[in-house]
């Protein structure tokens, strides 16, 4: 993926670090304003995300020992807020049931640097620990139990002290690479990916490029996570999944971003509105694993055991109110899709043309809207992992 200017320079892991992130603020495009869909998607796995915390081993909670939770890729809506507070009141029930006072809580939410920060934090409820019990704070709509802090840095290297945290949680975050593979973007490699801007349907060879770099960032995070987590500590992963064995049949990612976002790339290179070596050194850095690619890396690793690990049928990301509003799926599709890559093609062509890419973008939507509803399903990995 390359930056402004005429040299088409590949994005490092660094670079990348600082500049991808969901839209943020609060405008029609922000991942605040089109992030219905995950949170529908993230409630229909709630069952299994309490099973995930029903693994974790508790005891008696030490006077000073805090239970610590951690989003990871928690980007700038509300989603990571409900996330916390259904873990949070679990968590104190099984406390409770054991006879325990529960302990303080305290919950970081993590993300890359170039996150919107700012909006998430202002849309943190008061705290209401102080002259209060904790079963007050639980019952008390509007307020939270919880001490926050913001972490920002890659999840795919180190973010917290050894033996620190009690149970992670990250949905929707680790199909994103740490870097578009820089075989992809150099003119001499064979998995040159020409005349596209994601491996939905390319080559083998750019296809297995994207799977080696999913691999090497999975093992990476795995690492990390297994000396942050307490002893007894869990995780829940949700991530991007295919069905098929073929890494160039992205699934839902691909009809995201290998159709009609590909096709409004096309139109702007053939109106002669972008060149197309502009075009080709753009990548979504984003890849889709199959079950296997990612229990291939879970095993390799062997520090965690395996309570599951399963695809799920996600459902669309579309939310509209009016099904039969060929221009109200057209928006919709268009404000997804900018909203979780709008940052990327703002930062490779400017805002002016980025405008203009999605503007192609939703009209071609609007013209398929009928097949998009009806195909558009996103598929999910979901991992329970236990340390022990």
């Amino acid at each position: 993926m390359g930056l402004h200017g005429r040299d088409n320079v590949v994005v490092s892991e660094m670079k990348l670090e600082r500049m991808l992130s969901m839209k943020g603020g609060k405008g029609e495009a922000s991942y605040a304003n089109n992030s219905q869909a995950q949170a529908r998607h993230a409630q229909s796995m709630f069952h299994l995300l309490e099973e995930t915390l029903n693994e974790v081993q508790l005891e008696s909670p030490a006077e000073e020992a805090p239970f610590v939770v951690a989003d990871l890729g928690c980007s700038s809506g509300s989603n990571t807020l409900y996330l916390i507070d259904v873990i949070i009141k679990h968590m104190t029930k099984r406390y409770e049931a054991l006879g325990f006072d529960p302990p303080e809580f305290s919950a970081f939410f993590s993300d890359l640097p170039s996150n919107d920060f700012n909006t998430l934090f202002q849309l943190l409820p008061p705290l209401t620990i102080d002259g209060g019990s904790m079963e007050e704070c639980l019952a008390a709509d509007g307020h939270r139990s919880y001490f926050a802090a913001g972490v920002p840095g890659s999840f795919y290297r180190r973010l917290f002290p050894t033996r620190s945290i009690d149970v992670f949680h990250s949905a929707f975050s680790l199909h994103w690479l740490s870097q578009v593979p820089e075989s992809v973007t150099d003119k001499r490699s064979k998995a040159y990916n020409k005349g596209r801007v994601f491996i939905h349907g390319a080559d083998q060879s750019t296809a297995i490029a994207y799977k080696k770099q999913f691999q090497t960032d999975l093992a990476g995070f795995l690492k990390s996570r297994s000396r942050e987590l307490k002893k007894g500590g869990s995780m829940f992963l949700v991530c991007l999944g295919r069905t098929s064995v073929d890494p160039t049949d992205q699934g839902g990612a691909g009809l995201l971003f290998g159709t009609h976002f590909q096709d409004a790339w096309d139109d702007l290179v053939q109106e002669g509105i972008v060149d197309g070596d502009k075009r080709d050194s753009f990548n979504i850095p984003v890849y889709a694993p199959s079950l296997e690619d990612f229990r291939e890396v879970v095993e390799a690793d062997g520090s965690f055991a395996v309570n599951k690990l399963e695809v799920f049928r996600g459902g669309s990301p579309l939310v509209v109110n009016e099904p039969d509003d060929a221009a109200e799926v057209g928006r919709a599709l268009a404000n997804s899709c900018r909203s979780v890559c709008g940052v990327l093609v703002d930062a490779h062509i400017g805002d002016q043309l980025s405008d203009e890419l999605f503007m192609r973008l939703e009209s071609r939507a609007t013209v398929h809207a009928k097949e998009l509803l009806e195909q558009l399903q996103f598929f999910h990995i979901v991992a329970s992992l236990s340390f022990s």
